[in-house]
């Protein structure tokens, strides 16, 4: 018996998980998406964030009724391979992959923008450039953002939102705006379309994403059976309350959408107009923080997974599982990503956007007919309450998210679709025309050090 062997300890309760959630999820998300998301729902983006978050409601219930049943693997390939069919799963697990590759790219593409509106006199597609090889660079060295760093840029983003919400609602008893705090419009208004609203809410998905993050913590919290789900609902629910109401403040002070100069750094105006070119300047700081933060730990992340899909076999092992002996990291992946993200330079923030919302509401969607197929069918849990909780709310929850992935831009749309009959011909390849099991992807190992 190895008495001595190391194990994860269980030490976290739910107030740290679920700040770990919030802090996964990024508070100044709100503000990537702000301008062409207010555009897209013509000035109704509370509306669409309140649609958004039932969406994810239903979805994050999911997850903590799957998180229960495999308590280890937290990810939507998991639960749909365990409990639905590997091929499915692994499918599923193919759509999880585009998110990875594309959320590199949209932090360079959204720190270009930010900056590019700081500075215009300087392209874009410089300061894209330079963040990709700067990140591109730090990865290959190995240096990490340790937990304390992360802190304090969340800490300072969290000052920028309070300060943001506090000069927006003094302008507002001002009379900047609409001159009041309560107003119906952004809720309620016969005069735009839902379907406008509903376009609008199946871009901002990608403002929910991390709620699912902290699966990853099951084995380091105390009680997780209970915990886990908890924080998920939470972290949800908090982060879907503090893009409404933001949004909503932020509607209130500028409520002229359609006169922003450039949708996708309109939140930037916003923060100018609200606080002068003072506070303009420490707004584009706050995103360019949350913009490194985040992009150095996409990047991370997503080289991690190609060199544990590449150890397990799953592509290249040559390629994808090499790991250089001097760094120990794997070059050629963080190099592969860091080429697949100079692709920014030619798409626009929303199609950029709804490349990683395909894969996230493929796989949200999935998670919820898991808890249909594990609990309802294999289980058979059918009698009283069990039919609300492992039928018709799973699939409440499949249906919303159906809802906003067929909601999705046209270009992206199409491009999904490539990327997942991509996916079918190379499984196929795998297990020999579906004559085998496919191999299971490592997305756990992946979050580990290489």
């Amino acid at each position: 018996m190895m008495k001595n062997q190391a194990s994860l300890q269980r030490t976290l309760t739910l107030m740290p998980v679920v700040l770990f959630g919030l802090a996964y999820m990024a508070p100044m998300t709100v503000f990537t998406t702000y301008g062409v998301a207010t555009q897209i729902s013509q000035g109704m983006l509370p509306l669409a964030y309140l649609l958004a978050l039932a969406a994810m409601m239903f979805t994050a219930y999911s997850y903590s009724q799957m998180v229960k049943a495999y308590p280890v693997a937290g990810s939507a390939y998991t639960y749909t391979q365990k409990s639905m069919n590997p091929q499915v799963g692994f499918l599923v697990g193919w759509a999880v992959l585009m998110d990875y590759l594309f959320l590199p790219m949209i932090n360079f593409l959204v720190a270009g923008i930010y900056l590019s509106a700081a500075f215009p006199s300087v392209p874009q597609g410089i300061w894209v450039c330079l963040f990709i090889v700067v990140m591109t660079l730090i990865n290959i060295l190995g240096i990490r953002l340790t937990t304390n760093i992360n802190t304090l840029l969340i800490v300072f983003q969290a000052m920028v939102i309070i300060v943001f919400m506090a000069l927006s609602i003094k302008g507002i008893m001002n009379g900047i705006g609409t001159g009041t705090l309560v107003a119906i419009n952004p809720f309620v208004n016969p005069d735009v379309p839902l379907s406008s609203v509903i376009a609008g809410s199946s871009i901002l998905c990608l403002s929910f994403l991390g709620f699912d993050a902290v699966t990853t913590l099951s084995e380091e919290t105390i009680n997780s059976q209970k915990t886990i789900p908890k924080a998920i609902l939470l972290v949800t629910l908090i982060g879907g309350a503090l893009f409404i109401i933001v949004s909503y403040v932020a509607h209130m002070v500028y409520p002229d959408y359609a006169s922003f100069q450039n949708a996708d750094s309109a939140a930037s105006e916003i923060a100018e107009f609200v606080g002068g070119i003072l506070f303009g300047s420490v707004f584009i700081a706050g995103m360019i923080t949350a913009c490194f933060a985040s992009g150095l730990s996409a990047h991370a992340s997503v080289s991690r997974l190609l060199y544990a899909m590449g150890r397990d076999r799953v592509i290249s092992h040559t390629l994808f599982g090499y790991i250089h002996p001097k760094f120990k990291t794997p070059v050629f992946n963080i190099v592969l990503v860091g080429i697949f993200a100079v692709s920014g330079l030619f798409v626009d923030l929303v199609t950029a956007t709804s490349f990683i919302n395909f894969g996230a509401l493929v796989a949200f969607t999935f998670v919820n007919l898991s808890v249909i197929s594990h609990y309802f069918i294999r289980n058979q849990r059918r009698s009283g309450p069990d039919i609300i909780r492992f039928l018709l709310v799973p699939l409440i929850g499949a249906c919303f998210t159906l809802w906003l992935w067929t909601n999705l831009d046209s270009h992206s749309f199409t491009l999904g679709c490539i990327w997942i009959a991509i996916g079918v011909i190379y499984l196929a390849y795998l297990t020999k025309l579906f004559t085998r099991r496919p191999p299971e992807l490592s997305f756990d190992e992946a979050d580990k050090p290489a």
